[in-house]
């Protein structure tokens, strides 16, 4: 069902010319997020509304970012609030954790290096050729990325531990 909602909601903001991403693009990053933290947090992932955005801004406390290269190129900012990150950090290794430190941001961008790597390898079923640069870790709300004015497409996400954002751009070679 969701990936024929948001192939139908794709497709609307390409024919208004707002964005230039296909479903095969979000539904990648979608579905790896689903298995990802299924596999390493056994939890159940559920859609919010996908809108467009002007910029990557991010309002939530732990933010990590994702290159994408290759046939597409552009970038994927995931987004989560400071409690839910500690309670990932809690459930992957069994450790109460007060703040966002080194080990938090730095287990935060492996499960979105590993999100990314699976969304990836899900886009040669599409065939693209892409590759994901190294995450970059942003600690702190309202962090701005400039995207030469690009729009992106954010996907809101809810979780029994809490919400977090995936915002993307991407266009074609």
């Amino acid at each position: 069902m969701w990936e024929k909602w948001i192939k139908k909601l794709v497709s609307m903001y390409v024919a208004r010319g707002t964005v230039k991403m296909k479903a095969e693009h979000i539904n990648s990053f979608y579905t790896a997020i689903q298995e990802v933290f299924k596999l390493m947090l056994d939890l159940e992932v559920e859609k919010g509304n996908l809108k467009v955005i002007e910029d990557m801004v991010s309002s939530r406390e732990a933010n990590v970012l994702l290159g994408i290269t290759g046939d597409l190129q552009g970038t994927v900012l995931f987004a989560f609030g400071g409690e839910m990150a500690l309670e990932m950090v809690k459930i992957m290794s069994g450790m109460e954790m007060k703040e966002i430190d080194n080990f938090v941001s730095s287990a935060l961008g492996e499960v979105a290096n590993i999100i990314g790597g699976n969304a990836v390898t899900n886009l040669t079923s599409h065939n693209y050729t892409c590759d994901i640069t190294p995450p970059q870790i942003f600690i702190g709300e309202y962090k701005s990325l400039s995207m030469a004015n690009k729009r992106a497409l954010q996907i809101p996400l809810k979780t029994k531990i809490g919400e977090f954002d995936i915002n993307i751009f991407l266009a074609e070679k």
